[in-house]
């Protein structure tokens, strides 16, 4: 029984290992004027690496003179990828496109399309041959900035239409929200985080506590990331998430039953709400006219909702596991250890790979 336990929280811990990256996302903002339409697409250079290749000379490391080089083909994929229609007829932008690139390794293409239009359809073809998961966040907005639509387009649903006669719109709220539980459910390094925490609770209040200070901490500093008001970088922010997984893991080993842990998780939660914050900043939600409040507590929302799932299947399961003595004597410290592992995997990937 013992072994066939190790056996199935190793296969876990391997699970984890391997699906440890929240899939891609991209944003697309769509501008209409009075002679036509403008419109910014930003990629990961992650994502696009493949189709428009950048290490010309195979060293590993890109330059900035190949990233230079490289704008023409990015432009010319981008803009092959992307299908816009305008009063009912397919047109192409009216000039090559001009890339730049930001300091979170995006890259942003700038095309103009004519004619302007009451009608309008954008089909982002490139994500069908992206991975698995990869969304595109899009806006139409007026001349003036104000947001006419909406839509977070996924490889089953990769097209927005808006007919100006219509008024349409998209629901954003429910656009971030299903974004927010995907994130916490595909967040393997958060939820390992918070099961190493619950694992040595026995007591419905002691979990109570560590879920809400990990709740309340990630919060605040996802707020505060999401508004822009302050950012650590991703380079600093995924190392300390890996970190504060071995940390708990080894404290788990060390002490049979550790104290202050709700202090303990609302350090860490800071540290973990700005890697939730990462998704926003990516799709840029402070550029959204009708305001960010909307995106960002809808996100949130999901990422409890998701993360509430989670604890009412596995705390019943803890719990269950502790009162069986052969179980309980192994459980903690072979969980603690896979916890510890994995988290060792993690920082040296984001530190040194």
């Amino acid at each position: 029984m013992i072994k066939q336990i190790i056996c199935v929280l190793f296969l876990c811990a391997y699970a984890q290992i391997s699906f440890a990256h929240a899939p891609g996302l991209s944003s697309a903002d769509l501008v209409l004027t009075e002679k036509g339409v403008d419109a910014t697409i930003t990629f990961a250079l992650q994502d696009i690496e493949a189709f428009a290749p950048m290490d010309s000379d195979g060293d590993a490391e890109i330059s900035s003179s190949e990233l230079d080089d490289a704008k023409p083909k990015i432009a010319a994929l981008i803009a092959k990828e992307l299908q816009l229609t305008l009063n009912e007829t397919i047109v192409k932008p009216v000039n090559l496109g001009t890339v730049s690139f930001d300091n979170q390794n995006n890259a942003c293409a700038e095309f103009h399309y004519e004619p302007a239009a009451t009608h309008l359809q954008m089909t982002t073809l490139l994500l069908n041959k992206l991975p698995e998961g990869h969304k595109q966040f899009v806006t139409i907005k007026d001349i003036t900035g104000k947001n006419l639509s909406e839509k977070m387009l996924t490889q089953q649903d990769n097209v927005i239409e808006l007919n100006l006669a219509d008024g349409e719109s998209s629901s954003m709220f429910k656009d971030f929200f299903v974004l927010g539980v995907e994130h916490i459910l595909t967040g393997y390094d958060h939820l390992l985080f918070l099961f190493a925490l619950l694992i040595v609770t026995h007591r419905f209040w002691t979990a109570f506590g560590i879920i809400t200070f990990f709740t309340v901490a990630h919060s605040i500093t996802l707020a505060i990331a999401g508004m822009n008001l302050f950012t650590i970088p991703s380079t600093i922010v995924e190392p300390l998430i890996a970190a504060s997984i071995i940390y708990v893991g080894a404290e788990n080993l060390i002490r049979k039953e550790p104290k202050g842990r709700k202090y303990l998780t609302f350090a860490f939660g800071l540290i973990h709400g700005f890697g939730f914050a990462a998704v926003l900043q990516e799709m840029n939600i402070t550029s959204i006219e009708t305001g960010i409040l909307v995106p960002l507590f809808s996100f949130n929302l999901g990422v409890e909702t998701g993360q509430l799932i989670v604890t009412t299947i596995s705390l019943p399961i803890i719990w269950w596991l502790h009162t069986k003595p052969l179980i309980e004597k192994y459980f903690v410290p072979v969980c603690s250890s896979i916890v510890c592992l994995a988290g060792s995997f993690w920082l040296i990937e984001r530190t040194l790979l």
